[in-house]
């Protein structure tokens, strides 16, 4: 969601016609200005219609059906760039899913002790889940796959639907990877290039109007997060191996000074000058080209500490964008690593299951999960519902708070999914079981990649027809199935709008406030940083690796609020009015954090640093300001006018702290 979509979103409670239908609400069925994923597209019509094909060839359709409804979980689950990734990305989401299939065959028709066996899948699906985003689709399959098992009759033995399952979701891991040969490390040259371009948006909007450069730098921060994960997950495993990877690395750590001095430039209050914004998209297209020789740069003079921190920074990335020598890079990499090398896979997977363990929100999640989950399979065993399964099919889609909130999920969710039985409805009616169904579910397979990038509505919409006709294909219910698919659906988002978001009002701030007021502390901790002390040329450097890691980590702490805060937008009252009454602190934080950075660069290119009374200061006014952040619900806006010495570099921050101090005098 951008900037400008989520100041929309805020400022529309304020202003929405009563009789309209709410924002979130618009908001969600709205499409994403997204393009379509053309190899995705083809992808997924190959994936989705190839098995059910052989299964009519071999007149199996039942086994084509089950090896397509694999596929179509690797479909959902190929979401990565790196090829590398996506292999974990589908293959880890399989052998899960095989896991939770196995455990639901084995249960099926078993009553009670079926319930009891997905109440305890459930609460192992959603403690994972808060791992990561591998692990939350894990998970997901997890649960998924032991509904389908206990509520369809699948065929035997027992270990059939795991292997033609797993198949249908390999066979996507096998179409996937046959770009690798041609595309190699594609994907991650692409990322890097792909900051440098975000960068030189960003480097048009500084010093114009707020808004704009406030999203373009929103930009830059996940561009560079995105190529970092990419780039550093590889080095993981070949750094030391890779020329390119090294390469590639140095070209990303170099963009980093480039970054810094953008809030410098920023402030300023004027455009910069063409040719810089030129000169790092030149850097973009070398980067993607893999050019190398004599950058030949038209800047002009520079003559601020502003404009000499981006010339020095540009003329540097520059050298070193062009650089041929591999040992070179090396050194440069090794030096400017701005992140440090991934730990080992076992060890992080260790610290993963421990933090997980001892995540009091990872346990809350679980149980709430388990709770609609039983709720749900104890419904349909104590009332005759047909199709059964499809219940605990919709409550898992939907309970998933790190895909948005469940409240506009659970919404959508209901019309997308009387949208797709619109499809539904009209092929079951028209089209004839057997060889036409190939055709239809090449089509509707195509749409859900395409659809997906539209919002969760639309990929509803997609999936839900695609399912159906797989499920016909198990149990030949034809046009009988749509009646109870949206009734059943209806269920499951009752059970999990009423138990699993009412009954569970997850604190404010628990979930939003505690983590704002985290950044604001870490913000603080940032300006101390930025402005110690060092003895030697050492020290210095190593000031400078422990402040350039603090930036980064408190820009990726900033991304994850603004992510939570959108999210919470999406809610009805009181969590979404609270988040649109606290998003200017968001902003005023992140713009704290800029004026702090470019009064770092300035001192670093001539200007007078501030004194250490000062610094301390506003650390101390900052750790206030994240005390009543803790303590306040909602915030009521004064006047505060901004102290300090207004020629001191630090004159900004004073700035940008009054504002967010006005915006926190706040009552409990």
């Amino acid at each position: 969601m951008s900037t400008e979509r989520t100041e929309q979103i805020a400022a529309g409670r304020s202003r929405h016609h009563p009789l309209a239908p709410p924002a979130w609400l618009l908001n969600g069925l709205r499409p994403a200005p997204a393009p379509i994923p053309w190899a995705a597209v083809v992808r997924a019509a190959v994936a989705l219609a190839a098995p059910l094909a052989v299964g009519f060839a071999l007149d199996e359709p039942e086994y084509g059906a089950l090896v397509s409804m694999g596929a179509l979980s690797g479909v959902i689950s190929d979401t990565a760039d790196a090829y590398r990734m996506r292999i974990l990305n589908i293959a880890v989401p399989q052998l899960f899913g095989a896991v939770g299939v196995a455990l639901g065959t084995l249960v099926f028709g078993h009553g009670w002790l079926a319930v009891g066996v997905l109440t305890l899948v459930a609460l192992i699906s959603g403690m994972i889940s808060s791992i990561g985003t591998v692990a939350s689709v894990s998970g997901l399959l997890l649960l998924l796959n032991a509904v389908i098992g206990a509520g369809l009759p699948l065929p035997q033995p027992w270990w059939t639907a795991p292997l033609l399952l797993s198949a249908g979701g390999l066979f996507v891991l096998a179409l996937t990877l046959l770009g690798w040969p041609l595309r190699g490390r594609r994907p991650e040259r692409t990322a890097v290039a792909a900051t440098y371009r975000a960068l030189a948006d960003s480097l048009e909007a500084a010093g114009g109007p707020g808004e704009a450069y406030e999203e373009r730098r929103q930009q830059v921060t996940q561009s560079l997060n995105q190529a970092y994960d990419l780039v550093l997950g590889r080095r993981a495993r070949v750094h030391g191996r890779s020329p390119s990877l090294v390469r590639m690395l140095a070209q990303l750590n170099v963009v980093i000074p480039l970054v810094e001095a953008a809030p410098a430039a920023h402030l300023r209050g004027r455009p910069l000058p063409p040719q810089i914004p030129a000169a790092v998209r030149d850097l973009a297209a070398a980067v993607e080209e893999g050019r190398t020789g004599t950058p030949v740069l038209d800047l002009p003079e520079p003559h601020t500490p502003a404009e000499r921190a981006m010339d020095s920074a540009l003329r540097h990335a520059a050298a070193v964008v062009h650089l041929a020598e591999q040992d070179a890079y090396s050194t440069v990499a090794n030096v400017d690593d701005k992140l440090g090398r991934p730990a080992a896979l076992g060890v992080r997977a260790r610290r993963a299951v421990r933090d997980m363990m001892l995540s009091g929100a990872s346990w809350r999640y679980g149980l709430r999960l388990a709770v609609c989950i039983g709720l749900a399979q104890s419904l349909v065993s104590l009332i005759e519902v047909e199709r059964s399964y499809w219940v605990a099919l919709t409550v898992t889609f939907v309970l998933k708070p790190d895909f948005g909130s469940v409240f506009s999920r659970a919404v959508l969710r209901a019309l997308g999914t009387a949208a797709g039985l619109v499809i539904a409805a009209a092929v079951l009616a028209e089209v004839p079981r057997g060889w036409w169904d190939v055709p239809v579910i090449a089509v509707l397979g195509a749409l859900i990649p395409a659809f997906s990038a539209k919002g969760y509505a639309f990929q509803t919409a997609a999936i839900t027809p695609v399912i159906l006709l797989l499920s016909d294909q198990l149990n030949h219910q034809g046009f009988d199935l749509i009646r109870p698919r949206l009734m059943d659906s209806l269920i499951g988002c009752a059970i999990a709008l009423v138990a699993g978001y009412l009954l569970w009002p997850e604190s404010w701030h628990t979930r939003i406030g505690d983590r704002l007021a985290d950044t604001v502390y870490d913000a603080a901790r940032y300006l101390e940083r930025a402005f110690a002390p060092v003895a030697d040329e050492a020290a210095r450097r190593e000031a400078r690796t422990v402040r350039l890691q603090a930036r980064r980590r408190i820009y990726r702490d900033l991304s994850a609020v603004r992510s939570e805060f959108q999210r919470a937008l999406t809610e009805p009252p009181p969590t979404g009015a609270r988040a649109a009454a606290w998003w200017p602190l968001v902003v005023a934080v992140e713009r704290i954090v800029d004026a702090t950075t470019a009064a770092r660069v300035r001192v670093d290119h001539g200007a007078v640093p501030p004194a250490a009374s000062e610094v301390e200061g506003i650390a101390r006014q900052l750790r206030e300001l994240a005390e009543r952040v803790r303590s306040s619900k909602i915030p009521v806006r004064v006047e505060a006018e901004p102290a300090g010495d207004e020629s001191s570099v630090l004159a900004p921050v004073h700035q940008e702290l009054a504002a967010a101090r006005a915006l926190t005098h706040a009552e409990s």
